[in-house]
């Protein structure tokens, strides 16, 4: 008896790997098409087409080659999705006896996602999956399903595998530039419009970087994926910034970025925490790449509609340098940030190695190696405009490498400058405003220990070219030349000089009518009150007193 009983086993065992083998040859699965194509449909509001499909019994499913799935008509006219080949696990029962399709599973390899942004902030998926006639973000109304065979609330996707992706991120604008993300791979499983599931996601940047977000997500927003609740973690590492396709490369920001943090939304707002660390970076066009990294520990709340933000707290770190950087930023249309950047006693040392990525250059082999800063700056516009506006205050620095006595040969004629290898700075302070075009400082005060006190206003182009209007009121003489008659003469109102050339080789050059101006008055003013003593009296000195202001060795005839 349990000899037959083996021999009944083996007979269906033998009968059934049979139909295994020959069923993928008898039923035509391309008899399925228009059902599957037609639940996709469906279940994604987008247009679907598919290539051969072949049955897999072994895998209990369905292979499909070149699957296409349409992109917002809003947006682009190309596909969103472009794929080899789609593996779809279903429960075979159902599907051959009653035709009806209960998904298990989705494979897709070597898929090319194009992910478009509008002028208006909106992407191109928000309307992936959203329900028949649902607005999509850029306007129009999305596209109907065609068919509705099944509702989006019953679909559930047991586990979803994307491998060898390419993800294309780009703007819809006319001049736009796409950027590509490649390896990308996503694993989920349980996907559901009803509850919450497990997923990975990772992928190679622009520029040898790499992605990687883990967490939960869901359930699955039948309107809006964008708005779909997530909880995970994020893992940057050597993100370009002027590689991401996110950002306009005209703009002058740039830099490779790693992050760590924590990602939260419940679908209307983003809570985020973490840290960055920006390396080599540069915030206007026309600087040069920081030489040492810039830190911010934050923690951000984002509001998806309107696509608003606070940064709550923003921890900013160069060295052993530290300010608190708040306020708000919108991803609305253009990006753009009003932020509040504050710092007290921060070593000037440290704040050096940032100083080239605002467009600020020290003179060639110069280095500050004392001090310290006080900044109160606002941070407005949009990212690729940004202009930084506030008062800076530097004490006590050291200026090693730059002998600030020798750049004003043409003014020590009026004083004993001193000339060292060195500038030792007691007070600088200005209001500063960076900006694309470059940087203005108004009401510049500062003090050399060796030389006396400066003044004035001027610009710094965003090719670093100098354009300053100073006075300068110099230190006292101790001989009775000509020129120390000249400096008290002038001594009053200050000596009038121009800053030109570059910020690597500045030149300090007289204002040769200012000068004279000065001079004219003084000469008036010393005679009425008897202090001829202390004047050129006749043409002869005068000459003399301006051939030794500008270096004439010559003396006049």
């Amino acid at each position: 008896m349990a000899r037959k009983i083996i021999y009944v086993v083996g007979a269906l065992l033998v009968a059934l790997l049979l139909v295994a083998l020959i069923l993928p040859f008898v039923i035509d699965a391309n008899r399925f098409r228009p059902e599957i194509e037609s639940a996709l449909n469906s279940a994604l509001n987008r247009k679907v087409d598919i290539g051969n499909i072949r049955l897999s019994i072994f895998s209990g499913g369905v292979s499909v080659e070149n699957i296409s799935i349409s992109d917002d008509p809003s947006f682009n006219k190309e596909p969103f999705l472009k794929a080899k080949s789609l593996s779809v696990n279903l429960e075979l029962l159902p599907l051959i006896f009653s035709r009806a399709i209960h998904v298990t599973g989705l494979t897709i390899d070597e898929p090319s996602v194009t992910l478009l942004r509008s002028p208006a902030g909106n992407w191109n998926f928000s309307t992936l999956g959203a329900a028949p006639g649902q607005t999509s973000n850029a306007g129009a109304t999305a596209p109907a399903p065609a068919s509705s065979n099944s509702a989006t609330s019953d679909l559930s996707v047991r586990t979803f595998s994307l491998k060898n992706g390419t993800l294309v991120v780009g703007n819809t604008g006319a001049n736009a530039r796409p950027h590509t993300y490649s390896q990308v791979a996503i694993k989920a499983s349980d996907l559901s419009y009803t509850t919450q599931f497990p997923f990975e996601l990772t992928a190679n940047t622009p520029g040898n970087g790499s992605i990687k977000l883990t967490g939960k997500a869901g359930p699955l927003n039948s309107q809006d994926a964008a708005a779909t609740p997530l909880n995970a973690s994020l893992e940057v590492k050597s993100l370009d910034l002027k590689a991401t396709g996110f950002i306009d490369p005209s703009a002058g920001l740039a830099g490779l970025l790693d992050f760590t943090g924590n990602l939260n939304s419940d679908g209307q707002t983003m809570t985020s925490s973490g840290k960055v660390v920006a390396a080599h970076m540069q915030v206007v066009a026309g600087g040069s790449p920081a030489t040492q990294p810039v830190e911010v520990d934050y923690e951000t709340s984002y509001a998806l509609k309107p696509q608003t933000g606070q940064l709550k707290r923003g921890d900013v770190h160069i060295g052993k340098a530290t300010a608190g950087l708040t306020g708000s930023f919108s991803n609305e249309g253009t990006p753009s940030v009003q932020m509040k950047l504050a710092g007290q006693n921060m070593p000037a040392s440290d704040l050096e190695s940032v100083l080239p990525a605002l467009g600020v250059m020290l003179p060639s082999g110069a280095s500050l190696k004392a001090g310290t800063l006080n900044a109160n700056l606002a941070i407005n516009g949009p990212v690729d405009k940004l202009v930084i506006t506030g008062p800076v205050n530097m004490a006590n620095a050291k200026m090693t490498g730059f002998d600030l006595g020798s750049k004003m040969t043409a003014l020590a004629a009026f004083t004993g400058v001193s000339k060292s290898a060195d500038t030792e700075i007691q007070t600088f302070s200005s209001d500063v405003r960076v900006a694309p075009e470059g940087i203005r400082s108004d009401n510049l005060n500062l003090v050399v220990t060796s030389i006396g006190s400066m003044t004035g206003s001027g610009t710094v182009s965003a090719d670093h070219k100098l354009d300053f209007k100073m006075l300068a009121h110099l230190g006292s003489q101790s001989n009775s030349s000509p020129q120390a008659g000249l400096a008290k003469v002038a001594s009053s109102g200050g000596i009038p000089f121009k800053i030109q050339g570059t910020t690597s080789n500045p030149q300090f050059i007289p204002d040769v009518a200012g000068i004279v101006s000065g001079l004219a008055g003084g000469l008036g003013n010393g005679v009425a009150n008897g202090a001829k003593s202390a004047v050129p009296t006749n043409t002869k000195d005068l000459g003399q007193a301006l051939g030794g202001l500008f270096g004439n060795k010559k003396k006049p005839q």
